[in-house]
C-alpha cells in the first residue's frame, strides 16, 4: 500500500478534508466562525478551515505517533507580532485541537493509545486506509515492501 508521506502534504490535506466533510461526526461548532486559532493570530480564519485543520491534525497524529493536545498546541502555534518589542512564541488554541481530536475519535479515525504506552491518540486502521488510498489516487507508487528493499540495498556495501 502506498504511503501518505510520499505525496505533497498540502494537496493530501485538501483531499482528506474533502473526505472528512462527508463524515457526519466532524462539523465545525457554532463558535468556530468567530474565534482565532491562537493568541498569535490577528484575525479568525475564513472559509472551510475546520475540515482542513481536522485533516492536518489527522496527518499529524499519523506522523508523530501518540499525540496529545499539548503537542498539537505547539505545532499550530506561532510568533506574535508585538510591535517594536521582539516576537514571542505563543501556543495555538487548545480548545480547537481538543474538539477536533474528540470528533475524529467519535468518527472512528483516531483512538486512545493503549494503556502502558505513551499517552495520547493514534490513528486507526480505518484512518490509515483512508489516507493511503487518497495517496494512491494522487500518484504514490511505492509500497512498504519496496521501501524496505531500497533501504536494505543502500545499507549493503558493494
Amino acid at each position: 500500500m502506498p504511503k501518505m508521506l510520499e505525496v505533497s502534504p498540502n494537496e493530501h490535506i485538501e483531499k482528506v478534508a474533502c473526505e472528512l466533510e462527508k463524515e457526519p461526526e466532524i462539523n465545525a461548532p457554532a463558535w468556530a466562525a468567530f474565534v482565532k486559532t491562537g493568541r498569535h493570530k490577528e484575525r479568525p480564519p475564513v472559509g472551510n478551515w475546520w475540515h482542513i485543520r481536522a485533516a492536518a491534525v489527522l496527518r499529524s497524529v499519523a506522523r508523530l505517533g501518540p499525540v496529545g493536545v499539548s503537542k498539537l498546541r505547539n505545532k499550530y502555534g506561532g510568533k506574535k507580532n508585538r510591535g517594536h518589542k521582539p516576537e514571542h512564541f505563543y501556543k495555538g488554541s487548545g480548545s480547537i485541537a481538543r474538539k477536533i481530536l474528540q470528533q475524529l475519535e467519535k468518527a472512528g479515525l483516531v483512538r486512545q493509545a493503549a494503556k502502558g504506552t505513551h499517552k495520547g491518540r493514534v490513528i486507526t486502521k480505518k484512518a490509515a486506509n483512508l489516507m493511503n488510498t487518497i495517496a494512491l489516487s494522487m500518484g504514490a507508487t511505492k509500497t512498504a515492501e519496496s521501501v524496505k528493499k531500497e533501504s536494505k540495498s543502500k545499507e549493503e556495501p558493494k
